[in-house]
């Protein structure tokens, strides 16, 4: 069997910014900040409002996102997570069905 890599993938997306307001709100809640610097192992952590939907395995991508977000995945200031299924449910985002979210690491 064969893996299939992708050569080409559009990544792109935009939100409806009613849906865009209640995903930032969830991102931002003070116990969601507090679990993700708890699990950084950093005093605290600011989400930049960088969302970007992961892309298939390429060449050109073989971090598994698109290229202009990989300095963040390289940065030991930033942290990459996977926004929670629930958050996109509760903020009504079927499209794309996974978003990744940029936080930047606040240390002591």
């Amino acid at each position: 069997m064969k893996i299939k890599v992708i050569e080409n993938f559009d990544g792109s997306f935009t939100l409806d910014s009613q849906a865009q307001a209640i995903l930032f709100s969830l991102l931002t809640g003070e116990k969601f900040i507090e679990q993700v610097a708890e699990q950084a192992n950093c005093q605290t952590v600011i989400f930049t409002e960088i969302l970007f939907q992961p892309v298939p395995y390429s060449p050109g991508t073989p971090k598994g996102m698109p290229a202009q977000f990989e300095q963040y995945h390289q940065s030991s200031d930033h942290l990459i997570i996977n926004v929670p299924p629930n958050f996109m449910f509760a903020a009504k985002i079927f499209q794309p069905s996974r978003l990744c979210a940029i936080y930047q690491k606040i240390r002591d």
